[in-house]
Formats: C-alpha cells, structure tokens, sequence
C-alpha cells in the first residue's frame, strides 16, 4: 500500500511539474509564434446545421430506440419518423461529426416470422443509410459532419 501511494504521489507530482503536456510551458518558447494560434476562417467558425430524419418502416406497431437531438425508447405506430435540426457547433463536431441512430424493433414477416423493421436515415433530404429493408438486422447509424 506504501508502494502504491508513493508511485501515485509521484506521478502527480510529474503530471504537475510537465503541466499535463500542455504547450504553456518552457517548449513553447522554442515554437515560433505563427504555430502557436492559427487564426479561424470565417467557414470554420460558422454554426453547420443538417435537418437529420429518422424512419422506420413498416405496419402495425414496433419499439424504436433512436439517437438524434435526445436519446429515447419507445413503442410507435408505423411508419415512424422523427426530423431535427442538428447543430455542429464545435470545430470538433465539425470535424468528427456527431452520431445519429435508430434501432427498430421487429416486425412480423408475410410468412409469420419476425424480422428487424427497415430504417432509414435522411440527411438534408438525402438517403444517407438504411437497413436493407431490415435484411441486415443491423441498426441504421450515421456520423452526421
């Protein structure tokens, strides 16, 4: 246990005395001055927004977990679709995207089986993603950038 606290106290004092890898420190003066801020585009700056719809196809009724601007479950009417607006905000949305999802529930087939209900995602209008007509049994995910 001795052990274990003098490793730990010694690797904060470590992370401490570095500054935790941050360019603040004495390396910084070694960087010339035009690396250290980039200034910002007008284009990177701006808000990106996308109108993001979810379905999921099909008849009768089927639980649907979706993923858009709030996480949620819930048993719907099909067909089902749910639109937002989706803001990118950050240079890092911008640049890594933010993740949309819907997961249909089953639906019975004509031979009385059951199958994963098809989803799609439409981004600005455009087909982004689908399930194959629920033959992949997968759920409908995008990054949205």
């Amino acid at each position: 246990m001795r052990k274990f606290i003098s490793g730990t106290v010694l690797v904060l004092a470590a992370a401490l005395l570095t500054g935790c890898g941050s360019d603040d420190g004495p390396q910084a003066a070694d960087k010339p001055a035009s690396t250290s801020v980039k200034p910002k585009s007008d284009d990177q700056s701006r808000d990106v927004t996308h109108k993001v719809t979810l379905e999921v196809l099909g008849t009768g009724t089927s639980q649907v977990y979706y993923n858009l601007d709030t996480n949620k479950m819930q048993t719907v009417q099909l067909p089902w679709t749910k639109s937002s607006t989706i803001t990118l905000t950050t240079d890092a949305e911008k640049r890594i995207g933010t993740t949309v999802s819907v997961v249909p529930g089953s639906v019975p087939t004509s031979d009385g089986t059951l199958r994963a209900a098809t989803c799609v995602i439409k981004v600005d209008g455009k087909k982004v993603t689908d399930n194959q007509g629920g033959k992949s049994g997968k759920p409908c995910t995008y990054n949205v950038k």
